[in-house]
C-alpha cells in the first residue's frame, strides 16, 4: 500500500509537467484525439459461487486513447491498455487474478464550468489473465490462479462510471462487473461452478 501511495503522489507532482508539454489535450468544443495515463486501484471481489470471498485491493494502471465521434456532439470513444489486479481475500484465504485489460468505452462530455468537464461512460471491457496470479488456501497451500481446474484466463465485463477533467488532470470512479463465468471447476453435485469478477475502481491521471 505504501508503494501505491508513493506512485499516486508521483502522478500528481508530474501532472503539471505533462500539462506544460501537452499537444492540446482533451476538448469538448472541437474535434480531437486525446491521450492519457491512468493510475489507481481496484477494490475487487468475486461473486456467484464465491459470495463469501471478501474483497481485495489491487493496482490499476495503463494508457488511454480517445477519439471524438461527432463534430456536433461531445461523444467520445475511448480505449487503451491496462494492467488490472482483481481477485478476493478473506481471512488467510486469497485469490489474485492479474489481467491485461482492453476497454471500449463510450463517453459523453458535459461542460460543468469553464474549467471542469464531467464525462459519464459505459462500455465493454476485455481481459486476459497474466502469469503471477496466486490462489492461497490456509492449511492447504498456494498455487497459480489460472489453469486446469482453477480460473479461466479470458474474461468479458461491463465498465461504467463517471470521470471529471480539470486543466488536463483527470479523476474517475466506477464499477466493472464480469459477464463471463471464470470458474473452471465443478461443484460437489457436478454442476459447473459460476464465478464472476467485480471491482469498484478509482483512477487518477492526465490527458494530453
Amino acid at each position: 500500500m505504501k508503494k501505491f501511495l508513493v506512485a499516486i503522489m508521483a502522478v500528481l507532482f508530474a501532472a503539471p509537467s505533462f500539462a506544460q508539454y501537452s499537444s492540446g489535450g482533451f476538448s469538448l468544443s472541437e474535434s480531437s484525439v486525446y491521450y492519457g495515463i491512468r493510475l489507481g486501484m481496484n477494490i475487487a471481489t468475486l461473486t456467484g459461487d464465491a459470495t463469501d470471498a471478501g474483497s481485495k485491493v489491487g493496482l490499476n494502471f495503463g494508457g488511454t486513447i480517445g477519439l471524438r465521434l461527432s463534430d456536433t456532439t461531445p461523444l467520445f470513444l475511448e480505449s487503451g491498455l491496462y494492467y488490472t489486479g482483481c481477485g478476493a481475500k478473506k481471512d488467510k484465504n486469497s485469490v489474485s487474478l492479474n489481467y491485461l485489460e482492453l476497454p471500449l468505452l463510450i463517453k459523453y462530455g458535459i461542460q460543468a464550468t469553464d474549467d471542469i468537464a464531467v464525462l459519464p461512460f459505459i462500455g465493454p471491457t476485455f481481459r486476459y489473465g497474466l502469469f503471477g496470479g496466486k490462489q492461497k488456501v490456509s492449511g492447504v497451500g498456494k498455487w497459480d490462479s489460472f489453469g486446469d481446474g482453477k480460473f479461466k484466463r479470458a474474461d468479458v465485463g461491463i465498465k461504467l462510471g463517471c470521470g471529471a477533467e480539470y486543466n488536463k488532470l483527470y479523476l474517475e470512479l466506477g464499477y466493472q462487473f464480469g459477464i463471463t463465468n471464470i470458474a473452471d471447476w465443478e461443484l460437489e453435485n457436478h454442476d459447473d461452478a459460476s464465478v464472476h469478477n467485480g471491482a469498484l475502481f478509482i483512477n487518477l491521471g492526465v490527458n494530453f
